[in-house]
């Protein structure tokens, strides 16, 4: 027994240096040192402890052995003070990177040898001096352009530096990350001195295959037939486009079912046809990300367990349940970067997919690998590499952003284009002084539609509309054309509007964008709001503006501007909104609208209807109808019930009533551990746990799982084999033995998870201060209904109360 404690006890201290390591967030409490388990399954448990602790390190200095071309800056006081000195703990030159002026607009820059796993940074001040960095962004990139910011808990956050020139500060990242480039740009640095930096990053190789596709191609992969189906499936790959819309994968099944994952308006969207030919029945299924065509690399992961769908975009997941026809059906073929042209006409966007595929994995087997060895299908323009355009984005994120571009008189004519996105309905777009005084241009957002306006001491002469929802985040292309007297705003190349005018329009010196400077001798006026968004492919006179050379401050003038980089963020995906809430946003903030939910709040989160008919009763209402809302904030809606003040209550509609009440004595569930687990249940701490009784906390097994003797060995909980031998009332429940988990307060768990279950079971998990002699297990058909259940467990046999946690149709 002590050796079993002991071992336990070594597995949870490494368990906790493994969650030290890699994580941030997570923590262990206390050591639940205890439980009956055999050696042999505590000393597997302990090497594959040790085993994965040695595999998962990640912690290589990748910056110290680069040659100093590989790296770069904004500016440099001097040779000495130059980028290459900025290696961790070295002397060398001034002892680090020092810029030429110390501000806002500086940065540093490694480029490492390759695409890599990056897990930590490390900053030190300047050798000897007083200069080092008290705050900064980090910043990444696969190519040196196109720079996304470290964003820290879903926001962009600044790092903490140093506070004197030769101490090390480390910070491990809650994510790693993979990125080829790495920029460190100074928010604040030591007020009695000035910017100064060393660094070192550290990680290890990645391994990357990748596929790219013009828009016109696509891969067949074909499962061998002989390989026995299995009833779960993954396809995991990852992905990066400019274009918002395009088919990523179709897959089809041997009936002529089809299941497509496309791309279409920056999001991804999961659809099912049913049968062959034009009548085949279309069913989208689910939607999932935002923002995904910003040229940086996002994760997809759908995973099929029978008819069960786990479907994962980046950090968030869905789940849904396919028709009872795909449940056990086997996968024919898959098309990954479009299909055929048939196909495309049954799809959304109706186009291929433009860009790249990377680690593409279908039950463990790489596709392009196979692709590389010709034992996959090719079909058009496929190359075994990423090439990317370099489209250099400008962020205007504060009202003191602007961007200001000299222009240069081209006679008559004259034009300017450019790309922006934004969640806000007004904003200005450009304004300009006419030449010969003839007035000013203003071009901006107004109620979502681009309005141009020309005054003239205090006189519209000019003014025309175009376009309409430029705010729905997606990129607009807008065009100003002046060609013999006549005026045309064009947006996406499709909506113009056109006026006549008896004067030249044409800029007089300097063209503004997004906002004017702030200064009394400037000519740019502003009355609108300022632009907050993102401008790209910004052109002048057909002339493409090097973004580059203005970030140098070799070409215009700018202010407050995120250069290279597009920082928009979708807050309503995923929706905060709870309840069904309508989530809408701006640049800066989002907004729930709960009308019609029977909630109220910022996120709808509060219930307006009371729990009870006796609430309603002591707020002196007679007898009538009320919602009931008995989970509060819950995930249970409100049901209309007749409140008798006097006497009974009953539902309004019969359907609503539950037929089936269930009530329990001590008790907790079933888990499904096919894979990923899909119940759990929240102990008296708050925190949830995926353990059951016996088990090791964080194991997401039973007891007979550790223990190696289920009913059917190939599961880790006897409930998960679709039997109820394990409802055997004359068995014996296994406890819960860690002190702060007794109380149950809340199950989660999802009855769409196995649709085959022939039962429900609900065991008792008894704490051991109150074991008792008899238990029972509370077996239910899935036929019955169960939507409304509201399980009630008593906490103490002796003290009699009960405490209530929900059954809720919700997974993690």
């Amino acid at each position: 027994m002590y050796l079993d404690i002991f071992i336990y006890c070594i597995i949870y201290f490494i368990e906790l240096k493994s969650v030290q390591i890699h994580s941030q967030k997570k923590r262990y409490k206390s050591c639940p040192c205890g439980g009956t388990f055999s050696k042999s399954t505590l000393l597997y448990l302990l090497y594959t402890k040790m085993y994965t602790l040695g595999t998962n390190i990640c912690d290589s200095p990748l910056v110290s052995a680069l040659p100093q071309s590989a790296f770069t800056s904004s500016s440099e006081l001097s040779n000495s003070h130059g980028p290459g000195f900025a290696k961790l703990n070295r002397r060398d030159g001034a002892g680090g990177w020092s810029p030429l002026d110390s501000n806002k607009y500086q940065w540093l820059e490694i480029k490492l040898e390759q695409r890599t796993e990056i897990t930590a940074i490390a900053t030190q001040g300047r050798y000897g001096s007083s200069d080092w960095v008290t705050r900064y962004l980090l910043m990444f990139s696969d190519t040196g352009h196109n720079w996304r910011p470290y964003r820290q808990e879903d926001s962009i956050g600044a790092f903490s530096g140093n506070s004197n020139a030769d101490s090390v500060v480390m910070y491990k990242l809650q994510q790693p990350v993979i990125a080829q480039y790495v920029r460190i740009l100074p928010l604040d640095w030591n007020p009695n001195g000035r910017i100064g930096l060393r660094l070192e990053a550290y990680g290890c190789q990645y391994k990357s295959d990748v596929v790219g596709f013009d828009g016109s191609a696509h891969l067949l992969f074909r499962p061998d037939p002989s390989v026995t189906p299995a009833n779960r499936d993954v396809l995991s790959m990852n992905f990066k486009t400019l274009l918002n819309s395009g088919t990523l994968v179709h897959m089809e099944e041997r009936s002529g079912h089809t299941l497509t994952l496309e791309l279409f308006r920056g999001k991804l969207l999961l659809q099912l046809r049913k049968g062959r030919g034009s009548s085949a029945d279309f069913h989208p299924l689910v939607s999932l990300g935002s923002l995904l065509d910003d040229q940086h690399w996002h994760h997809v992961r759908v995973e099929r367990v029978r008819g069960l769908v786990n479907f994962t975009v980046d950090k968030n997941t869905q789940q849904f349940q396919l028709p009872e026809s795909w449940s056990h059906s086997e996968i024919n073929e898959i098309s990954f970067g479009g299909t055929s042209a048939a196909g495309l006409q049954k799809s959304h966007s109706r186009r291929n997919f433009h860009g790249c595929l990377e680690n593409v994995l279908y039950n463990d087997i790489s596709v392009i690998e196979r692709a590389e060895e010709k034992q996959v299908s090719i079909t058009g323009n496929v190359s075994f590499t990423c090439t990317e355009s370099i489209d250099v984005p400008v962020t205007f994120a504060s009202p003191g952003s602007f961007l200001a571009l000299p222009w240069v008189s081209g006679g008559e004519s004259a034009s300017v284009s450019l790309q922006f996105r934004t969640w806000n309905r007004a904003g200005l777009l450009m304004t300009f002084d006419l030449q010969h005084n003839a007035g000013t241009l203003w071009l901006y957002l107004s109620e979502a539609r681009a309005r141009l306006q020309i005054h003239k001491t205090g006189r519209i002469m000019t003014d025309i509309t175009a376009g309409a929802s430029l705010n729905d985040g997606q990129w607009h292309s807008l065009e100003l054309a002046v060609r013999r007297g006549r005026l045309t705003v064009t947006l996406d190349r499709t909506d113009s509007s056109t006026a006549s005018t008896s004067f030249p329009v044409a800029p007089d010196s300097q063209l503004f964008l997004g906002g004017c400077p702030e200064t009394e001798h400037s000519s740019c006026r502003n009355p609108f709001s300022v632009f907050q968004g993102c401008m790209r492919l910004i052109r002048t006179d057909a002339a493409l503006v090097d973004l580059i050379r203005v970030q140098q401050m070799l070409f215009g003038n700018f202010s407050d501007l995120q250069m290279d980089m597009c920082g928009i963020v979708d807050r309503c995906s995923p929706s905060r909104c709870e309840h069904g809430g309508r989530c809408s946003q701006s640049w800066s903030t989002f907004h729930c609208n709960c009308s019609a939910t029977g909630y109220s709040g910022a996120t709808c989160h509060s219930s307006i209807y009371e729990a009870s008919c006796e609430a309603y009763k002591h707020k002196g209402n007679t007898s009538g109808f009320y919602y009931i809302d008995v989970d509060g904030s819950g995930p249970i809606k409100p049901q209309l019930i007749y409140c008798n003040i006097s006497g009974k209550s009953h539902a309004a509609n019969p359907n609503l009533s539950n037929k089936h009440p269930v009530r329990l004595m001590i008790g907790t569930v079933c888990v499904v551990a096919d894979g990923a687990p899909f119940s759990w249940w929240v102990g008296q701490s708050g925190e949830a746990h995926m353990y059951w009784g016996g088990a090791v906390p964080g194991s997401q097994q039973c007891a007979c799982g550790l223990q190696e003797n289920c009913v059917h060995p190939e599961h880790f909980c006897n409930c998960d084999a679709d039997s109820k031998e394990w409802c055997d009332t004359h068995s014996r429940p296994a406890h819960i033995t860690t002190p702060n988990h007794y109380r149950i307060r809340q199950y989660v768990d999802l009855k769409e998870i196995k649709p085959t279950f022939m039962f429900l079971c609900i065991v008792a998990f008894i704490p051991s201060k109150f074991i008792i002699n008899a238990w029972r297990c509370l077996c239910f058909s899935n036929s019955m209904n169960q939507s409304h259940l509201n399980f009630r467990c008593k906490n103490s046999i002796r003290t009699g109360q009960f405490d209530s946690f929900p059954r809720t149709s919700l997974i993690k």
